[in-house]
């Protein structure tokens, strides 16, 4: 069979599982041009699949020579269809760093649930050592059911009135306008449920009261603040009341981590890339797209990837001192994004946006392609006219 891309929307409706390798041979290639890491050699990444938490996990392992537990929820090839892209990334990675000598093993199911709690403690406990030096929260999900069974759904929504923008459609390649309507208080509070640090907090709670963190562990969490012209959508709407909470989670587990091992806990505010979640909220992948048009004029532009290797290199694990922050605790990697020259910039071009212009306007070919190869599609030197074996990718999924 063919694999032909499919986009519904902004949503890819599926991926192509060789090609996918691609992706997370690209990645491995820029970490190992860009100098080591001193860094943690056990790491949990919690949401390994996809985004900053995949490639944390390749920047860790590949530039640290890190062990690596990933745990994610992704779905494998069967009767419905191919599966999802993060399942084969897992497949990719764990290949590749196996071949490096490393520990890469992957957890797949609910990051929710106690149960998966118990499973990777256990893992720890008896095939990693027994304790781990870094622990990575990168969960984007919709949806979660709490231990108590209790199930939460998040909504994108404002505060205080309704709000609109420009947006793309990436099946149809225009442009139109969206909405958000205000939000309840009922509806802000599941999406802190959902989005908030909550389960960060009964990961690093569990984890500790296990006795599997070791003495000096760290923790940290990803977030994202932007410019004052997104405030209106997402730092004063649903998600920024998420991550509100997820940085005042930050403070309360620094306290008990410094108290009970000298450990320490941190939020990484990240700049604003192309990814599976942030494709799904409105307004925002237009703003990408200007971004990325002046910060690569500027030289400037930072993938995942690069991003997460600066994180790691220059401010998680500096060659020398201590952990580097601004005055919050706030470990920033949207410096570049915030300048005040960028911002100039983008805003100027935004305000030239119109539906008949915004392809060149903005870098929507340089958004469209890092969307499509999140799926393993728009390689250049990848053949996608092959046939593909069904039985060889089912044969593949059991590496996972």
């Amino acid at each position: 069979m063919k694999i032909q891309q499919k986009i519904e929307g902004n949503v890819a409706k599926n991926c192509h599982p060789l090609a996918l390798q691609k992706m997370i041979q690209k990645q491995i290639a820029y970490i190992n041009n860009a100098g080591s890491i001193y860094g943690p050699k056990k790491v949990l990444v919690i949401g390994s699949s996809s985004g900053y938490g995949l490639s944390s996990r390749i920047a860790l392992a590949f530039g640290s020579r890190s062990d690596t537990i990933g745990v994610s929820f992704e779905k494998g090839p069967g009767e419905k269809g191919l599966g999802t892209a993060g399942w084969y990334n897992n497949i990719y990675f764990k290949k590749a760093a196996e071949q490096q000598g490393l520990i890469a093993k992957n957890f797949i199911g609910d990051a929710f649930t106690d149960e998966m709690r118990c499973q990777v403690i256990d893992y720890i406990r008896h095939g990693f050592g027994g304790k781990i030096d870094l622990v990575i929260y990168s969960i984007a999900s919709g949806i979660r059911t709490t231990p108590d069974g209790k199930k939460y759904t998040s909504t994108l929504g404002v505060r205080c009135g309704e709000f609109s923008g420009p947006s793309f459609n990436l099946e149809s390649e225009t442009l139109s306008t969206q909405s958000l309507s205000q939000v309840s208080d009922q509806q802000i509070n599941d999406t802190i449920k959902v989005m908030g640090g909550e389960d960060w907090r009964l990961w690093i709670d569990t984890l500790r009261e296990a006795d599997v963190l070791a003495e000096g562990c760290k923790t940290i969490a990803y977030s994202y603040i932007g410019p004052e012209s997104t405030y209106p959508l997402y730092r004063n709407g649903t998600l920024g009341a998420a991550k509100e909470h997820l940085h005042d989670t930050a403070e309360i587990l620094n306290k008990k981590l410094m108290a009970d091992i000298n450990g320490e806990a941190f939020i990484a505010v990240c700049k604003a890339v192309v990814t599976k979640a942030s494709a799904y909220i409105p307004i925002f992948p237009l703003y990408i797209s200007l971004l990325y048009k002046v910060m690569k004029e500027k030289k400037l532009h930072e993938t995942c990837i690069e991003q997460m290797h600066r994180l790691m290199f220059t401010r998680l694990y500096p060659a020398m001192g201590p952990v580097i922050t601004d005055t919050e605790r706030l470990i920033r990697i949207d410096d570049l994004e915030l300048r005040a020259d960028v911002q100039k910039e983008v805003e100027a071009l935004r305000l030239k946006v119109t539906p008949a212009n915004f392809k060149e306007i903005s870098d929507f070919a340089g958004y469209l392609k890092e969307f499509n190869e999140l799926n393993g599609f728009g390689f250049e030197d990848f053949d996608y006219n092959q046939d593909v074996d069904f039985q060889k990718i089912i044969e593949l999924a059991k590496l996972t």
